[in-house]
């Protein structure tokens, strides 16, 4: 199998860390050399203990599940005959209080607008199988208990 490693880093700027005001800023560099600007939610920390334009972990979560979904139904598809041309998805993370009242994201939707290219398209039935398929061999989808629901919006191109 392999290894898929992230070194996340953040150092206090503020005396007031024990009161909890302290910036929740931090970088993620991954193992690509890649580095994202992270925080907490605004929705969880308020501003300016958080930075709204930095990616946090849960829309980094609800990006992780539907980057996953789109490459494995382009493997997918591909290996069927279709040619996609384009994939655009505005995914959609929904957090709730489980049955002992901690907030956990439930639900991801994704609403993927696929449009195809060539003279070979999908029914709208194999392409229904195609994104099953993607979900049941999507190795996010497949580690997480989060339902994960996908509305498909297909155009011919």
């Amino acid at each position: 199998m392999s290894e898929h490693k992230a070194t996340i880093s953040w150092k206090r700027t503020s005396d007031e860390f024990l009161k909890g005001k302290y910036s929740r800023e931090h970088t993620w560099t991954f193992d690509g050399g890649a580095v994202v600007q992270a925080a907490s939610s605004p929705s969880v920390v308020p501003i300016p203990y958080s930075n709204p334009a930095n990616v946090d972990p849960e829309e980094a979560y609800v990006a992780a599940l539907s980057s996953c979904h789109m490459l494995t139904f382009l493997y997918l598809a591909g290996r069927r005959g279709f040619q996609i041309d384009s994939y655009d998805d505005a995914a959609v993370g929904v957090i709730t209080k489980d049955e002992r009242k901690i907030p956990w994201v439930s639900t991801v939707t994704l609403n993927p607008r696929i449009v195809y290219g060539g003279d070979k398209r999908p029914t709208p039935a194999e392409e229904e199988q195609l994104h099953h398929q993607s979900h049941e061999q999507c190795f996010i989808a497949n580690s997480v208990k989060t339902a994960v629901v996908v509305k498909s919006d297909t155009s011919g191109g």
